[in-house]
């Protein structure tokens, strides 16, 4: 079981920028994927960007491609989604998740653990 704590949501202003961390714990960090997903109120969980174990492969909804990157720590046991621009649409609760392999997925389904989420709100 992997342990997951995210940091670093808030409010900016449209076009501002954010990064989000994600510290893990309780599995050797570099054996699997590493997930950012978002929800916003009643919508459903969506997928933002994927990175595989050993950080060499990256992946990302075409709605966040050109703004947002995924990058990992391995000897931190923490992975980052940095945003940029960010728009009104991107508001929501941010959750990064841990896949149960290392080459990583969309799939919500792939992911075994996942934080408790972290809000951010971009304001027009």
């Amino acid at each position: 079981q992997v342990q997951l704590v995210e940091s670093g949501g808030g409010l900016v202003q449209a076009g501002g920028s954010l990064r989000l961390s994600c510290a893990a714990s309780g599995r050797t960090f570099s054996n699997y994927a590493m997930g950012w997903f978002r929800q916003a109120p009643g919508k459903e969980r969506e997928f933002v960007a994927g990175i595989s174990g050993a950080g060499g492969r990256t992946y990302y909804a075409d709605s966040v491609k050109g703004r947002f990157t995924i990058s990992r720590d391995n000897a931190k046991n923490t992975v980052y989604l940095q945003m940029n621009n960010l728009q009104p649409e991107d508001t929501s609760v941010y959750y990064c998740a841990a896949d149960r392999s290392a080459y990583g997925s969309t799939n919500p389904r792939a992911f075994g653990s996942w934080g408790q989420g972290t809000q951010v709100t971009v304001s027009s």
